[in-house]
């Protein structure tokens, strides 16, 4: 078995990227059932979501820093993170609606995430270093995959407690780690380089191209984590204005949220002829402005309003590998790994303000609070319009 995991060593990651990242999202997709029956608030939501996001930062900043991805085999990092993971999604079942425990274990969660989805791309390169640039789409892919997968556990689990689709995320973060274990770090692993100092990142920064491309990543995540969240919101408000019950809203926040999963793959083929750039910038242009038209719209047909937001959850994240490509072709080439880390991080750490505003504020405005994530694409294209010169396609 192990001799066939290594002959396909790329779907073997994804599909690992795709089983791990599905503890990222695991109580979104369960909680309208979970805060009917705990009495739980969008409030409580967007603060266990937080949780998550504050400790993928945190591990994030410590692997940036520490270079702990470099001291110790990256498979083996993946496949703990995994297990850890899973031991601690499934504690939330136990710790549900009893703060400070659940925002704890959400946060251990992070933390578990942090050594799953940059190892992930670590691996690739170790593993197909000729072809990392198509696999990053794939990998961004599995990642938006993995984020939609609770709510797809729900539909499938209708009528059953909501505690199965939590565990079901817990067993598959497992099987996830186990297949990256047997495939092992890959021929082409870069040797180890010891501690990595944050300044290594930081440099990346006195870089005005590099700048001005994380800059437009920046603005890509101020939108894209508090859309994910506001997802099943969104749809639930489409469905209520139809006359139907919650049993349509795990299915249609999954097709919302998982269809970002082909504009990433679409996005990566693109590029090979237009450019990343190209298609970072298109991206960021349909995303703002359906932004920006969609609470205007409120008074369409809940049908076509869905199907909007279709279109956004293909343009939300289509840029993502592209940012990523950018960035890496401009980083200084002794430190990539220490560059992208700091940019993940900061990246990331803007989702904070944007979850925390959009999903506390949704009580109050309704459909009117995505127009607070407007200026996330406004400000990235105005950065990534500093960029020069493009990266060649390839």
């Amino acid at each position: 078995m192990i001799d066939l995991l290594k002959r396909y060593p790329l779907p073997v990651i994804v599909l690992a990227q795709l089983f791990g990242t599905s503890l990222w999202f695991s109580i979104n997709g369960v909680w309208l059932s979970l805060s009917a029956q705990l009495g739980l608030t969008e409030t409580d939501l967007g603060r266990l979501t937080l949780a998550v996001q504050a400790g993928f930062i945190t591990g994030t900043l410590t692997i940036a820093v520490t270079g702990l991805a470099d001291r110790f085999g990256a498979s083996r990092i993946f496949a703990l993170s995994s297990l850890l993971g899973a031991l601690v999604n499934g504690g939330f079942v136990f710790a549900a609606g009893q703060p400070p425990l659940d925002f704890i274990l959400r946060f251990a969660t992070g933390l578990c995430l942090a050594g799953i989805y940059p190892l992930g791309m670590k691996l690739v390169i170790a593993w197909t270093p000729k072809y990392a640039g198509a696999a990053l789409a794939w990998l961004v892919g599995m990642l938006t995959l993995g984020t939609a997968l609770p709510h797809l556990m729900r539909g499938a689990t209708l009528g059953m407690p909501w505690e199965l689709p939590l565990m079901a995320a817990s067993c598959l973060a497992l099987a996830g780690g186990l297949l990256v274990f047997l495939l092992g770090d890959g021929p082409h692993l870069p040797k180890s380089s010891g501690r990595l100092p944050l300044s290594q990142g930081l440099a990346a920064l006195r870089i005005p191209r590099f700048r001005a491309v994380a800059g437009g990543y920046f603005g890509h995540m101020w939108e894209l984590y508090a859309f994910w969240t506001l997802t099943p919101l969104l749809i639930g408000r489409e469905l209520q204005r139809l006359g139907q019950g919650e049993a349509l809203v795990p299915w249609l926040s999954f097709a919302v949220i998982g269809i970002g999963a082909a504009g990433c793959v679409g996005g990566g083929r693109l590029s090979r002829t237009l450019g990343s750039e190209w298609v970072a910038r298109r991206a960021l242009m349909v995303s703002g402005a359906v932004c920006f038209l969609y609470p205007w719209l409120n008074g369409l047909a809940p049908v076509l309003l869905i199907a909007l937001l279709v279109v956004w959850g293909i343009a939300v994240v289509a840029d993502s590998p592209q940012f990523s490509a950018l960035a890496a072709a401009t980083a200084p080439k002794e430190s990539v790994g220490s560059s992208l880390a700091v940019m993940n991080a900061v990246g990331f750490g803007l989702t904070l303000p944007a979850i925390w505003l959009t999903s506390g504020l949704w009580g109050q405005l309704d459909v009117w609070v995505v127009l607070l994530l407007f200026p996330g694409p406004v400000l990235g294209l105005w950065s990534l319009s500093r960029a020069r010169p493009d990266v060649k396609p390839g």
